[in-house]
């Protein structure tokens, strides 16, 4: 019986036994990799590469510098921006992110004036084409009296802080061409308490 016992424990370990068992341990190492590989790395790669789709094509992240958008836009909120790929589907009372050419930054304002509209500004009251336009988002307004035909291809800008805004009233070029719009501004997403689709 112990000699039977004996040859039996030696036929298990006999040096095949030992590499195939070597053999079936590197492949369960290499599976481990794999799936490692397949259910984390991979996952966080594609994850990574549509956020930076997500940002470079539709939709990137803004954060409100100054005080010329209030009480609209407050310093320190956080926006959703939508890319803008065709600016003539825009209209007056968006509120368009841009490129300053002039000022070498972008910037944040409201859209009044479309390419060939004229912009009268009598006071505090805005005029467009003859028809004064709702201005019931501005709380802080400010009295000049000043007119302006935008060029076509060119979009004129205010912002709803009118006593407290450098733009298309006070720039050497008052316009901004099409080709440096850069996105319309859709959702607040900070603060916490103020989250809200922006309206024209």
């Amino acid at each position: 019986m112990s000699e039977e016992n004996l040859t039996n424990r030696q036929e298990i370990e006999t040096p095949n036994t030992h590499m195939k068992r070597s053999i079936r341990n590197k492949n369960d190492k290499k599976l481990k990799k794999n799936n490692i590989f397949f259910d984390w790395i991979l996952p966080i790669l594609i994850a990574v590469a549509i956020a930076f789709l997500i940002n470079k094509f539709l939709i990137f992240k803004v954060k409100i510098p100054s005080g010329s958008m209030e009480p609209t836009l407050n310093v320190g909120d956080r926006l959703f921006v939508t890319r803008v790929y065709e600016p003539q589907n825009l209209k007056e009372g968006d509120i368009v992110v841009f490129y300053s050419q002039e000022l070498g930054k972008v910037l944040i304002k409201r859209l009044i004036g479309l390419p060939g509209d004229t912009v009268k500004i009598v006071g505090g009251n805005v005029f467009v084409n003859g028809k004064e336009i709702d201005q019931s988002y501005v709380k802080y307004p400010m009295s000049t009296y000043q007119e302006f035909k935008v060029p076509q291809g060119e979009y004129f800008f205010l912002g709803d802080n009118r006593a407290n805004s450098y733009d298309s009233r006070f720039w050497k070029n008052p316009y901004i061409p099409a080709k440096d719009i850069m996105g319309k501004a859709v959702l607040k997403i900070y603060p916490f308490d103020d989250i809200e689709f922006l309206k024209r």
